[in-house]
């Protein structure tokens, strides 16, 4: 296992800044999600860490050693792409193998390490299939185990699971955590999709416009997102302005609890409520708010609430039982 420090990171093409003075410290053993809109610089500092692209300024160190000057096929990682990319005209057992043929390995250990890899990702006796005889799941799985044979001190996937379905991609994501459990390598995988990020990395580093927004767990994201614009991009959009002290707001005094916000100074805030932590109660109880009802969504477990708060638009999940006329008032 290695570390992957990453100093004040910085790429331009001409005069558009890609990333910006990006700095992270991923520890050995760690897998971190790169998230962010198309465009946001994620799949550009990925590429610099692979050794594909060259960086502005700034500096990439695997452990104590920086690799600027260490070519891609020597530093160590293995980027898989969200293209397959499979040799057409190789086998399964090919394809995977051709990594260590490119080392130099001998045929009986090449054989031995690819049947070993294809029963880790779950395609045990596939060596003599081709590519067009394999589901894109399938084909996903191959061009893993392409990179993970070569036994890569740091592991990089660029939205691997972008064109999977919604059922391939969560078999995906389980089997890549597996992987990259067992085989305890350092990991860095590009995604816009924010559940997959949450359900994959130890940590995600939120990336705006080239520039890193915020480095955390992913609980923080949902729990103490640094800006309301964090907050959005993880689908919260209900907001109430006011104050810190007695965190007085346009709906009235909020109690807030342990830990939230006696560590912030007094005076203006923003306060965000996640549409999941709303509760449709029939009587008045602490932090009620009234507000009415603009349009009601059925979503199988649960209702997706528009609500009017004060002016404001607020999406709320309510029981998938209940019955929310438009117009009402709660």
């Amino acid at each position: 296992m290695v570390a992957v420090v990453l100093q004040n990171l910085t790429r331009r093409f001409g005069k558009v800044v890609a990333v910006s003075d990006l700095s992270l410290e991923i520890a050995a053993g760690e897998l971190v999600a790169l998230l962010g809109p198309s465009g946001c610089g994620k799949s550009t500092t990925l590429r610099m860490i692979a050794g594909l692209l060259s960086p502005t300024g700034g500096d990439i160190r695997f452990g104590d050693r920086s690799v600027l000057a260490v070519p891609a096929e020597r530093r160590g990682a293995v980027l898989v792409f969200q293209k397959h990319l499979l040799f057409p005209h190789m086998t399964v057992g090919e394809n995977v193998g051709f990594g260590l043929r490119m080392r130099g390995l001998r045929q009986k250990e090449i054989r031995v390490r690819v049947q070993e890899m294809l029963e880790l990702v779950r395609l045990p006796g596939f060596e003599q299939r081709r590519a067009h005889e394999l589901s894109g799941g399938q084909q996903q799985r191959v061009a893993l185990a392409r990179g993970l044979v070569v036994r890569p001190a740091v592991l990089l996937l660029d939205e691997p699971l972008a064109n999977l379905d919604a059922n391939l991609r969560m078999e995906m994501r389980e089997l890549i955590r597996s992987l990259q459990q067992a085989l305890k390598m350092t990991a860095i995988f590009v995604t816009h999709d924010q559940e997959e990020a949450v359900m994959l990395a130890d940590r995600i580093a939120l990336l705006f416009d080239g520039v890193l927004q915020q480095f955390d767990r992913p609980r923080a994201f949902y729990e103490r997102p640094r800006s309301a614009r964090i907050a959005r991009f993880f689908r919260n959009e209900n907001f109430l302005h006011g104050r810190k002290e007695c965190a007085r707001t346009v709906c009235g005094v909020i109690h807030l609890a342990a830990g939230g916000g006696e560590e912030h100074p007094d005076g203006e805030y923003l306060l965000t409520v996640r549409p999941e932590e709303v509760r449709i109660a029939d009587t008045q109880v602490e932090n009620s708010i009234r507000a009415q009802v603009l349009a009601a969504v059925y979503m199988g477990t649960y209702m997706q609430l528009l609500l009017d708060v004060e002016g404001q638009q607020w999406r709320v999940h309510g029981p998938a039982d209940g019955c929310y006329p438009v117009g009402s008032v709660l």
